[in-house]
């Protein structure tokens, strides 16, 4: 079933025609004598009072699905407009909001592509596109897209690991950009056939679960350590070379190669030591 857009009557004019024949019926029944034409102005006024509850209003971003004797007839769709208008009023009409929602799912606990147990929750903005499959494919849009969501969600989920541990591999702390796009389309392919729109999906809540949080915690404090080890142990072997580079073209001293090993390695421990060095002086060698 594909979206029929409807163009209705203006219900301004219509309100206008129907409090003038009212008006003129209730005369006619006050100033006529004769019985019949009394039972023309009141059949008049009757079916003027039906015909007017044809007139219905629209807010901005509001739509009105049709229905005759249960049959799909149309959808009334005024944009950002709204407004009042005029249908038949034989018709069944249902009101759906065009306006953009939102929700935030609750807290999964699921397992990551790494098997680590993870807290995941998402924040989602949808809309309806097509008010006559969102109106007779679904029984409640809201509901409907909060558990597809939460279905994409856990698919999503297992697919990358929470943290990367190699060389441009996706993960779902570190993509997070990537991560909502995917996100995004998983649930737009769950809601297929439903007249919904994702305008947006973005991870609201990531996490560990509580019993191997600690763990992890260690696990990247250990990450973060040896990253930075390694920073210190380049910047210290850039120090020393730039050193030696010095002492050479300045001629201040000359050493050898066991000199220049010996000085490279006190260097070495100097630069790359968590405390500070101790100096030792030499006193000279004493005679025996």
């Amino acid at each position: 079933m594909k979206e029929n857009i409807r163009t209705p009557h203006s219900g301004k004019l219509g309100c206008l025609l129907s409090f003038g024949v009212l008006g003129l019926c209730v005369a006619g029944v006050a100033l006529v004598p004769e019985v019949p034409a009394r039972v023309i102005f009141v059949a008049a006024g009757v079916l003027t009072l039906f015909l007017s509850s044809g007139t219905f209003t629209l807010d901005p971003n509001e739509a009105a699905v049709l229905q005759f004797f249960g049959a799909y007839a149309g959808t009334v769709k005024t944009d950002a407009l709204g407004g009042l208008w005029w249908v038949n009023p034989l018709y069944k009409l249902t009101k759906v909001s065009l306006r953009v929602q939102n929700f935030e799912s609750t807290q999964l606990k699921v397992n990551d592509h790494e098997g680590n147990p993870i807290e995941i929750a998402a924040i989602v903005s949808y809309k309806l596109e097509d008010t006559a499959q969102a109106t007779f494919a679904i029984s409640n849009s809201n509901a409907f897209v909060k558990f597809q969501t939460e279905a994409a969600l856990r698919n999503l989920a297992t697919r990358y690991p929470y943290d990367a541990h190699q060389e441009g591999q996706r993960s779902l702390r570190g993509d997070t950009s990537t991560i909502a796009q995917e996100l995004r389309k998983e649930i737009q392919d769950h809601l297929g056939g439903t007249g919904i729109e994702v305008v947006d999906a973005r991870i609201s809540h990531l996490a560990y679960a509580p019993e191997i949080a600690a763990a992890m915690l260690q696990r990247q404090q250990a990450s973060a350590m040896i990253a930075a080890r390694q920073k210190i142990v380049e910047g210290a072997v850039g120090m020393v070379e730039t050193a030696l580079q010095l002492l050479a073209k300045n001629k201040i001293v000359e050493l050898d190669d066991k000199q220049k090993a010996q000085m490279v390695g006190n260097l070495l421990v100097v630069l790359c030591s968590h405390a500070p060095p101790q100096p030792v002086l030499n006193a000279g060698t004493s005679k025996p």
